[in-house]
């Protein structure tokens, strides 16, 4: 007996820690899955008969007159831009090559009708603060991450400017 325990002993340590382990998982989880059972208390006996107090119903609201509302538009009016700016090459750019723009920002940047590199490098300090209004969640953006420059630099075809100074595309 005291060979199979020096040939086996730590199989069996090992086994028996598993089984110990596997036990206290399960007793675990059936404790945790287990929503609290709440028994739901019987009414008391009913009181005696109480008298019946007659309620009043409210009193009808007064109509309130509604001012016509002026229309909403569909789709927010893009930002102007200068002709020379319009009028640069056959496509959209890949908005999602500056820093900071992901797919959301990249869509909701062209619902707002700004689709070229170009368009973003001329914007002015008002250009921004209109942009901004619009980018709900994501306000602040195009200044804290330098949007104008970034533009600028993808703009001229500057790759290598780019990736200097904000890292690889």
């Amino acid at each position: 007996m005291q060979e199979f325990f020096m040939d086996y002993g730590l199989w069996l340590l090992i086994a028996l820690l598993i089984v110990i382990g596997v036990v206290f998982l399960l007793s675990g989880r059936k404790g945790s899955t287990e929503a609290p059972v709440v028994e739901a208390k019987q009414p008391a006996a009913p009181l005696a008969a109480a008298p019946v107090v007659p309620v009043a119903p409210p009193p009808a609201p007064e109509p309130v007159e509604v001012a016509a509302a002026e229309p909403v538009a569909a789709a927010p009016a893009p930002i102007p831009v200068s002709p020379a700016v319009t009028a640069a090459a056959d496509g959209p750019d890949d908005l999602l090559k500056l820093k900071g723009v992901g797919p959301k920002l990249n869509m909701l940047l062209i619902e707002l009708g700004v689709t070229r590199y170009a368009q973003i490098a001329g914007w002015s300090d008002t250009d921004i603060a209109a942009i901004d209004a619009r980018l709900g969640n994501f306000r602040g953006r195009p200044v804290r991450d330098h949007w104008v420059d970034q533009a600028t630099y993808l703009a001229a075809g500057d790759i290598a400017g780019f990736e200097a100074k904000y890292g690889k595309i």
